[in-house]
C-alpha cells in the first residue's frame, strides 16, 4: 500500500463490527423484553420489572446509534469535521448506554440463579474489555 493511503476496508470493517455487535445487542434486548415481558405478566416480579426497565431504556439509544451510523455512511464526506466528531461522540455514548443494558440481562439471570447471574456478569465484563481492545485501532507501523 502506498504511503499516506488509507485502508478503507480496515476502517469500514471496524465500523461494521460495531454495527454487528449493536445489532446483536438490539436483537437480544428485544427478545428479552418480549419473552420476559410475557413472564412478567403471568408471574410479576420486582427484579424482573427493574431489569426490563433497564433494557427498555437502552432501546432508543440503540436506534439512535443505527441512525447516526447510517447518516455518517451517507454524509460524512460532505460534513464539517467537527460535526462528524460530534456525531461520533454521540454514537459512542449510545454504545456505552447499550452495553449498560446488559446489566438488565444480568438482573434477569441473577433472579433465576445467583451463579448464572454472576457468571453472566463476569463473562460480560471480560467480553466488553476484549471487544474494546480489539476495536482499538492497531498501529500498522510497529517501531
Amino acid at each position: 500500500m502506498a504511503e499516506g493511503a488509507v485502508n478503507v476496508e480496515s476502517l469500514t470493517s471496524s465500523q461494521d463490527k460495531r454495527w454487528t455487535i449493536m445489532a446483536a445487542l438490539l436483537g437480544t434486548n428485544t427478545a428479552l423484553l418480549l419473552f420476559q415481558g410475557i413472564q412478567q405478566e403471568t408471574h410479576p416480579s420486582d427484579h424482573r420489572e427493574l431489569a426490563l426497565a433497564i433494557i427498555a431504556a437502552a432501546l432508543p439509544f440503540q436506534a439512535v446509534y443505527f441512525m447516526i451510523y447510517t447518516f455518517l455512511l451517507e454524509h460524512s464526506e460532505t460534513m464539517a469535521k467537527h460535526h462528524v466528531l460530534q456525531l461520533k461522540r454521540v454514537s459512542a455514548l449510545c454504545q456505552v448506554i447499550s452495553y449498560l443494558s446488559l446489566s438488565g440481562a444480568f438482573l434477569l439471570w441473577y433472579n433465576i440463579s445467583k451463579y448464572i447471574g454472576i457468571a453472566f456478569l463476569l463473562s460480560t465484563v471480560i467480553a466488553i474489555i476484549i471487544i474494546r481492545l480489539v476495536m482499538h485501532p492497531v498501529d500498522s507501523n510497529p517501531t
